[in-house]
């Protein structure tokens, strides 16, 4: 079904619509006069003001909409004075406007509408245009007496001169408190002779008018317009097409998901074409070389190809310059100011122009590959090859480019060119020759690139399409190397018996050979997250002396971070951060990006079993960035995300945490890291009591279906979820029945941390169900005191944990706050007010109350909240009104510091190394929490109340 046109969802924007709301309370103090919103055409600005119009109408403000039409800057004189003019008269009536004038002064007016009768004789002379101009200053002005008032004028680069001149005028002399004029202009459309530049460099120096530029959408901000629009979650690959060629465009975004397989609709075109179509023929034919040539073409490079002089080249391009159809880039390089202007001029080629074009860029590359920026030699010749036509040079080009883009972590970039290989392959005579490889080797390589950018299902083909191709019988090393490529798509697919494909590569392979070491490597760190930690330890001794007599360092780094697995899972994280750095330092040497990686996603992990938060996010960031570096971003890197935002969760950080998830969600995550970001999304909602989203993602992830599991990790998470699910919705017994076959699992005790956080929920499950099913109730606690016997008690996480499980709940929450982690002091605090109440304290049960209330309410986290409150009525505990410090998290007590100090939200973002999209939700929170509207009121109670420390 074909979605909606435009996003029901308002999408991105919080800053510039923060700073709008801003300048709309200045106005009302009288400090702000206008806004000046600039943007190309299509990036939002009309639906950015509809948005702000309606929060101004919201608070009782009377909002006025003029607009200026395109015919010429000098047609419809005053055009949207008149259309404002005429929504007052339909709204009050032409009596009750002249009401608000002078005696007499409705007949300047009526020079705009005839409701006014008839006009002044004086015409547009300078009196006249003057009286004009004072009338609608005071109508402005006395409209504001009794509401503020907002006046909108779109697209002021249409505007004639008289509508400019009294846009200045208003600009400069409107001082009166309560009136606001916003003006929207196409910043695209302002060539150097645009008449609204003069205006626009003036007002720039009136005090009280500001300026506001629209930028185009980030990618996670048009995969929420997708979303909106198609009124599900995009896939990653369309996500990643309508981006691309969009460019964070809004109305391209729309456009596109209009017509099938994201094509750009003709109707778009004449947009797109408008500005190409004015300029002069001589440029026109210009733009279409430097349009085969790309986004992106030097002087030099197409000089050589046009076989222009400088000057020549120079004077043909000046009006595309002049124009904003080219930009001028670095290194004397020429850009469209938009893919879709390049490929919309492309698409004007005709065929044998448009193989000779692309025939000659590559002649002239080939010739001095300096005339393209550095590294881009190989992926530009493999694209105008393959643009020529020229089969042969196409395919030795794109793999070439393939085998750079490998050095340069380019993955994503290097799949499309194995698979134009492929595809050229039968055109191609001797292709193995050409490019000393046979076409298995290409599969192979394909498969590398898909593993390493997290392409699970395009890797899973090229490795099946390899596969066919061998014999095992002939070349068993190959095939089992194979094999453990296909076992890696299938474990990140969630698929099932991947140990037995494992154990028969282990089958194919020589004794001492490296494909044995390989092979080993793989088997034993599944089978340490299946919890066969002796199998795997055994395993892990022989492939680590493999490694070692055959030299290979990235292997050992392997086997080590399969050993780190087996201390984690042990519960001694000091020992595996050890073990991991061993490995991070080998991969640093080796230039692995793979071990790098995976080694810093390892250590994240144990730095938040050890309650080393602080440590475990700044190594998330850093992770996170170096798996864009390394183009690891959709394996490691969303692997690193998942760390990241169980880091945020622990620390009760909830928004940030679903930013991180969400971000991680839209980059197509392979299913087993989508089901581990549901999973810690669950525990949030959960915790907010948000328990439709909680049954749709157990659905998905197949808690609520009973789909077997293979790894402890997710045993225990899913069954910890399942049973907070029905504890949430006052099910104890069905809780106790997952708590029953959870203790039945043999291995489930293998990861000390994760085992401790579950028998924690079973002691909650065991009360909850005491008094009704007591005899199940006791087997269970039974169950759950032979599981803890066995298990070790390292770190103070895991301290707090067995402090829950044991009962001991004021030493919990002591415990819990020391690790910063409120949401587990509340919990133990209510706990301790339960047992304190049933001891008869009630006056103890009240004072734990008192502490746990604010810490669940600056969570929001509704069922402990309303846990907290019924308990608190029944001991007769007193709510009293908090201090507005209480109700205020560490976090929004950062973010109120530096808004204090007049920081603005990207300010604060990267002061703080979050968004600002999160930023503006702190804000948010805390203009609700202090009860103040705008972030000057805030600063002000921050300083009243006494909320921030020196410093």
């Amino acid at each position: 079904m074909r979605g909606r046109s435009v996003s029901p969802v308002f999408v991105g924007r919080e800053e510039e619509l923060a700073a709008l709301s801003e300048s709309f309370d200045e106005a009302r103090k009288g400090r702000v006069t206008a806004v000046l919103l600039g943007g190309e055409a299509g990036v939002g600005k009309t639906r950015l003001v509809q948005r702000f119009a309606e929060q101004c109408q919201g608070c009782g403000a009377h909002v006025l909409f003029g607009g200026c039409v395109e015919l010429s800057t000098e047609g419809l004189a005053y055009a949207p004075f008149t259309a404002a003019l005429r929504q007052l008269v339909r709204e009050q009536g032409p009596a009750a406007v002249a009401g608000l004038l002078p005696d007499g002064a409705e007949r300047d007016l009526a020079r705009l509408l005839p409701e006014f009768g008839e006009p002044s004789g004086d015409g547009e002379t300078d009196t006249g245009r003057a009286r004009l101009f004072e009338q609608f200053l005071t109508l402005l002005e006395r409209l504001a007496l009794s509401r503020p008032t907002v006046l909108v004028i779109e697209d002021i680069h249409w505007a004639d001169r008289s509508s400019r001149d009294l846009i200045a005028f208003l600009s400069r002399n409107l001082h009166a408190p309560q009136v606001l004029i916003v003006m929207t202009y196409r910043s695209d459309d302002l060539h150097r002779q645009h008449p609204l530049r003069p205006v626009l460099a003036e007002l720039g120096r009136v005090s009280g008018v500001h300026r506001l530029d629209l930028p185009r959408l980030s990618r996670d901000e048009v995969a929420q317009q997708m979303a909106g629009i198609l009124g599900e979650v995009p896939q990653y690959a369309k996500v990643e097409k309508v981006y691309e060629r969009s460019e964070g465009i809004p109305l391209f975004v729309e456009a596109m998901l209009e017509g099938e397989d994201c094509a750009f609709p003709e109707s778009m075109q004449d947009l797109i074409l408008n500005s190409v179509e004015r300029l002069p023929e001589e440029t026109q034919r210009l733009l279409r070389v430097a349009a085969a040539g790309g986004i992106r073409v030097s002087h030099k490079l197409l000089a050589a190809v046009s076989g222009l002089s400088d000057v020549e080249l120079e004077t043909a391009l000046r009006p595309a310059i002049a124009g904003n159809v080219l930009q001028i880039a670095d290194n004397r390089a020429y850009v469209f100011r938009h893919s879709l202007i390049r490929e919309a001029v492309h698409d004007e080629l005709l065929p044998g122009e448009h193989q000779r074009l692309h025939a000659r860029f590559a002649e002239e590359i080939s010739k001095d590959r300096g005339l393209v920026p550095p590294g881009r030699a190989a992926v530009e010749l493999a694209h105008h090859w393959y643009g020529a036509r020229n089969d042969t040079w196409a395919l030795i080009s794109a793999w070439e480019a393939a085998q750079k883009s490998f050095k340069a972590f380019a993955y994503t970039e290097a799949v499309p060119l194995l698979e134009r290989v492929l595809m050229l392959w039968e055109r191609v005579p001797d292709a193995a020759s050409l490019i000393d490889a046979d076409h298995t080797a290409v599969l192979e390589r394909a498969s590398e690139a898909a593993n390493a950018g997290g392409e699970a299902d395009k890797g899973a083909k090229f490795v099946k399409a390899a596969l066919a191709e061998l014999d095992e019988a002939k070349e068993p090393g190959r095939v089992a190397q194979l094999i453990v490529r296909r076992v890696g798509f299938k474990n990140s697919k969630g698929q099932l018996g991947v140990i037995e494909d494992l154990r028969h590569a282990l089958r194919l392979v020589p004794e001492n050979g490296p494909e044995r070491a390989e092979v080993v490597s793989v088997l034993s760190r599944h089978l340490m997250l299946r919890g066969e930690i002796a199998e795997a330890s055994e395993l892990i001794t022989e492939g680590l002396r493999l490694a070692r007599e055959l030299g290979d360092s990235c292997l050992e780094a392997d086997l080590l971070m399969n050993l780190a697995l087996g201390h984690s899972l042990n519960g001694e994280n000091e020992s595996t951060i050890i073990v991991n750095q061993q490995a991070l330092e080998i991969g640093t040497a080796a230039g692995s990006a793979r071990l790098i990686t995976r080694a810093v996603g390892n250590n994240i992990d144990a730095l938040i079993d050890m309650g080393r938060h602080e440590e475990a996010l700044r190594l998330a960031e850093h992770g996170w960035e170096l798996a864009k570096k390394y183009g690891r971003l959709r394996g490691s890197g969303l692997f690193i995300k998942n760390n990241w935002a169980e880091a945020l969760e622990v620390l009760g950080r909830w928004d940030e945490a679903i930013e991180i998830i969400e971000g991680a969600l839209s980059h197509g995550p392979v299913l087993r890291h989508r089901y581990a970001l549901l999973r810690v999304r669950a525990d949030i909602a959960l915790a907010r009591g948000e328990l439709q989203l909680v049954e749709g993602i157990l659905s998905e992830v197949g808690v609520l279906k009973d789909r077997p599991e293979e790894f402890v990790q997710d045993i225990i998470n899913n069954a910890r979820l399942h049973i907070g699910w029905h504890l949430t919705r006052g099910e104890p017994g069905a809780a106790l029945s997952v708590a029953e076959r959870v203790l039945s699992h043999h291995k489930q005790s293998s990861k000390a941390m994760l085992s401790w956080r579950l028998l924690s929920l079973l002691r909650t499950v065991c009360d909850a169900a005491e008094a009704t099913e007591p005899e199940r109730a006791a087997a269970v606690r039974a169950l759950a005191a032979e599981v803890a016997a066995e298990l070790s008690v390292i770190g103070p996480v895991v301290e707090a944990y067995r402090l829950t499980y044991t009962g001991d709940f004021d030493a919990a929450a002591a415990a819990w706050e020391r690790l910063g982690r409120p949401h587990n002091q509340a919990k133990a605090l209510l706990r301790a007010a339960t047992a304190a109440a049933r001891g008869g304290d009630r006056e103890g049960a009240a004072a734990r109350l008192k502490v746990a209330l604010p810490l669940a309410q600056a969570l929001r986290a509704t069922p402990l909240i309303e846990e907290i409150e019924t308990l608190s009525r029944r001991v007769g505990g007193v709510q009293p009104a908090q201090e507005p410090s209480e109700l205020l998290t560490p976090r929004e007590l950062e973010v109120l510091r530096l808004v204090t100090q007049g920081r603005t939200n990207r300010d604060i973002a990267a002061e703080l190394f979050i968004s600002a999209k999160t930023v503006s939700v702190h804000v948010s929170n805390i203009l609700a929490k202090l009860g103040v509207t705008t972030r000057g009121e805030a600063a002000a109670a921050a300083h009243r109340l006494s909320l921030l420390s020196p410093g």
